[in-house]
């Protein structure tokens, strides 16, 4: 009886962590009332965008130390249309879909939204966060949707990034590894 109903509390535990990271990932809609909804009660909200294609250490420092900016992370990720725009026909790897699950799955991420245009000034203009956060090796002058940010009192946060971490790296590392294959 015990393995039993050690069994089905595994599986409701299961059900509700998938069921919640399923919930993370919002319809552009949904992530504005969300950020609406956490406005209201007092919370100040954070956001980042990127590809995050093939998620390494880097990038979970990255999103830890955004969190840590506010009280709320919401994280657009680049849809597979702008990926191949911004990055070439061969990326991405993984498909917008697989790439908002993963990050939902992080503890630090709050929401995620898929994005289709090649830079996020419309998503930064319809959410309209507290914080935009942007890797250090970002200038400030660089930074898309800093006025907007900006003019509404918010702040931008550069925040460093992890060295010896890169997707394309990785990217390089497997393609340079099939080339060793007898």
């Amino acid at each position: 009886m015990d393995v039993l109903a050690d069994s089905e509390t595994e599986e409701s535990l299961t059900s509700v962590v998938n069921s919640d990271m399923r919930q993370k990932v919002m319809s552009v809609a949904e992530a504005v009332a969300f950020v609406e909804h956490q406005r209201h009660l007092g919370r100040e909200v954070v956001f980042t965008n990127g590809v995050f294609d093939l998620l390494h250490p880097g990038h979970v420092r990255y999103l830890q130390d955004a969190r840590r900016e506010g009280d709320v992370l919401i994280v657009a990720v680049n849809s597979d249309r702008s990926v191949r725009a911004i990055k070439g026909p061969t990326r991405p790897i993984n498909s917008e879909s697989e790439r908002a699950e993963v990050l939902a799955g992080l503890a630090c991420v709050d929401a995620v939204v898929v994005f289709d245009e090649d830079d996020p000034q419309q998503m930064i203009s319809r959410l309209q966060p507290d914080v935009l956060a942007k890797g250090a090796d970002w200038t400030l002058d660089a930074i898309v949707g800093r006025e907007t940010v900006e003019a509404r009192g918010g702040r931008v946060s550069r925040i460093p990034l992890a060295e010896g971490h890169s997707t394309s790296a990785i990217i390089k590392k497997i393609r340079n590894a099939g080339d060793h294959v007898p």
